[in-house]
């Protein structure tokens, strides 16, 4: 059997809805994180053998193959392909797996998966249609999902607002601390209209993150999905933009070319779940995953879990009793954003940094996905 291992793993600092990335094409996201992932392996383009994107709203400006539009972009050789694909907001955790599984097939020895998000400029839900299919179930939007969620595992609004805070606490204070400073490329983007028009600025940090948040303002939200829910704009994930990219290489083209793995792949993991519960996979994800690896929750030193909503980070906690400090100890999609195909990647690579960072063994990230399923990855620093 062969391994795998992570050879680089990098991201665009991530955007507000209509913020700073408000008129960069979604292709000029992707371009600079292909570029640096490369690079920061140590590798040149045409030895990449495929590109797998992911991005959740292929239509428009990221329709057309928008992976193979991104590699023609760069100047890549014409030799490299690309394909972009959709498994909703796990979709660039899937990517990870699928050139994982092209390595341990032996069809390939470098693959680079990411994916890309641009939803100020491609709204979420562009892409749904008209009308639904006839199905045996009865879907809901997942906004009411995390309402269910926070119902069945009796979690009190107080609590929600709670763990959001802590995530905008901790994603500044990673900021602060230089700990994104590794997995961000610097991003090129217009100054606003009021800042000089058609000047330019660099941009490295999270644009969502509220360094000045306020347990008591959060409190003030009014619930955005029921009149008298406890699921708020507070509590949930940001609408975002933004893009990441991961190199991955087989153990010969480590040793081919001399590449520093920063990990290896353990165990890749995907389930269905209860469409209508829908956020919930990620508590049989994460079992499967652990059970797989033959590791129990104790080995983990770094656990991911996307905040699609704080529901389902504390349903998840309650369910497989994590160390709560090992669980997103830079803070989450609730403080730097949801840019939904670019998160999976997104995750992955702050993951992976952290857990070298804390010298840790064994990283887990896990992703709810709609319609009801789960990714999970878990990885070992190197």
């Amino acid at each position: 059997m062969r391994d795998v291992f992570i050879v680089s793993a990098v991201r665009t600092p991530i955007g507000r809805r209509r913020g700073m990335y408000a008129e960069v094409p979604p292709i000029d996201l992707a371009v600079p994180v292909l570029q640096a992932a490369v690079q920061a392996a140590g590798l040149e383009p045409a030895q990449v053998e495929d590109v797998v994107f992911g991005c959740v709203t292929p239509l428009g400006e990221q329709g057309a193959n928008i992976a193979r539009l991104a590699v023609l972009k760069a100047g890549w050789p014409m030799t490299v392909p690309a394909v972009t694909l959709n498994r909703m907001c796990g979709s660039s955790q899937q990517a990870i797996h699928f050139a994982a599984q092209a390595i341990l097939a032996g069809d390939m020895d470098v693959v680079v998966a990411g994916g890309v998000e641009h939803m100020t400029r491609v709204p979420m839900g562009s892409d749904y249609p008209a009308q639904w299919p006839d199905l045996p179930y009865t879907l809901v939007s997942q906004g009411i999902s995390a309402e269910m969620m926070a119902a069945r595992w009796e979690i009190s609004r107080a609590a929600l607002d709670q763990f959001s805070y802590e995530s905008h606490r901790k994603a500044a204070a990673a900021t602060r601390n230089g700990h994104f400073a590794a997995e961000i490329v610097p991003m090129t983007v217009p100054l606003p209209a009021t800042e000089g028009g058609d000047g330019r600025r660099t941009v490295t940090i999270d644009e969502g993150i509220r360094f000045d948040a306020s347990l008591e303002k959060m409190a003030t939200l009014k619930p955005a999905f029921k009149e008298d829910g406890v699921i708020t704009a507070g509590n949930s994930s940001q609408i975002s933009d933004g893009a990441a990219a991961v190199v991955l290489a087989s153990d010969e083209a480590v040793r081919r070319w001399n590449l520093q793995p920063l990990a290896r792949v353990v165990t890749r993991v995907v389930v269905g779940d209860d469409p209508v519960l829908m956020l919930a996979g990620v508590i049989p994800a994460t079992q499967k995953a652990l059970a797989r690896a033959g590791l129990s929750v104790d080995d983990i030193a770094v656990f991911e879990v996307n905040e699609a909503f704080a529901s389902v980070v504390l349903a998840w906690q309650q369910d497989i009793e994590p160390d709560p400090e090992r669980v997103n100890p830079n803070g989450g999609a609730i403080a730097l954003g949801h840019p939904l195909g670019a998160s999976g990647a997104r995750i992955m690579a702050t993951l992976v940094h952290e857990l070298r960072r804390r010298r840790g063994r064994y990283g887990l990230q896990t992703m709810c996905i709609g319609h009801g399923m789960a990714t999970a990855t878990i990885v070992e620093a190197v």
